[in-house]
């Protein structure tokens, strides 16, 4: 029985998502005693192998967001220690993280993403084709930590420096003027979507995990046509960087109401604000239902 072994929600870590890892952690881990499991809380650090050695940890739910948790590092440690793990592999996640290399996925397979051009500190000079507003955000972060929109050139520059202090490598793409999507997809599966209006400029750090400051609309409020083909959309984005378990994928609508995939989440947010926890909700399942099915999945998949 899945509620003999003994399962560590590892959280925390050290990227700029911390504080929202630690929220996410906690709810999960709550869930899981609540529903009878052997759970146990794990702060990662640099000792995390130690750690789940003396443990005695059987399986892992991922609840590290950004940084190593999101990008294929603490997957590949938990293949070669043998412990199961909540989300996708090492591959899928380390493209998922990736602005750039998923975008190149996506076009790949023919999945609608805004046009776009990257930026490295060697090479700033690049002309950009596509007009504003533009939307500047590091290559390699998550939660929009260190994304700014540019509606005018004058302000390019400083919303530029704000995302090259999070990495190497910035992502400059085409601001989508309409309505933002977000589509969560569990074991393979679409559970269904979600409408954000935030009431600041975009979804961004503070809409996205302060209470009251974001309108969610479930289902949203757009054509059914236009709903299937942003769910199909986002499945096949899932697909294509193969992902497992559960994601949500983000998307904004142009004017006509076709969807342009922003990025796949492999580790979504679980706060009291996150939206695959809505999502789940409007298909049937109560928080503590969604957790117990993404980790049978680890199981169910043979991971």
């Amino acid at each position: 029985m899945l509620t003999d072994k003994r399962i560590g929600v590892l959280m925390g870590g050290i990227s700029a998502e911390r504080e929202v890892s630690l929220r996410s952690g906690s709810a999960i881990y709550n869930a899981l005693k609540s529903l009878g499991y052997n759970a146990v809380s794990i702060d990662v650090g640099s000792d995390i192998c130690d750690v789940l050695d003396k443990g005695k940890i059987e399986a892992a739910f991922l609840a590290l967001h950004g940084g190593y948790g999101e990008d294929g590092s603490i997957q590949g440690m938990l293949e070669v220690l043998g412990i199961p793990y909540t989300g996708s592999g090492v591959l899928a996640s380390a493209l998922a993280m990736d602005k750039e290399t998923s975008k190149k996925v996506f076009l790949y397979h023919g999945i609608p993403v805004p046009p776009f051009v990257v930026f490295t500190r060697e090479h700033r000079a690049k002309s950009i084709e596509f007009t504003l507003p533009w939307v500047i955000k590091p290559a390699t972060e998550g939660s929009s930590v260190g994304v700014s929109i540019a509606r005018d050139k004058g302000n390019f520059e400083k919303a530029l420096e704000t995302a090259f202090s999070y990495g190497s490598r910035v992502i400059v793409e085409k601001y989508i003027q309409g309505q933002e999507i977000h589509i969560g997809i569990l074991n393979g599966k679409v559970l269904g979507g979600v409408e954000v209006r935030p009431s600041l400029e975009f979804y961004n750090y503070e809409a996205k995990y302060t209470a009251g400051l974001t309108e969610y609309i479930l289902p949203p409020e757009i054509a059914p046509e236009t709903y299937e083909r942003s769910k199909m959309t986002a499945l096949s984005a899932h697909i294509a960087l193969g992902c497992r378990g559960a994601t949500r994928v983000d998307l904004r609508l142009n004017a006509e109401g076709e969807p342009y995939v922003l990025e796949v989440n492999t580790i979504p947010g679980m706060t009291e604000t996150s939206l695959l926890p809505k999502i789940a909700g409007l298909a049937g399942f109560d928080f503590p239902g969604l957790i117990e099915e993404m980790l049978k999945g680890i199981f169910d998949e043979g991971k």
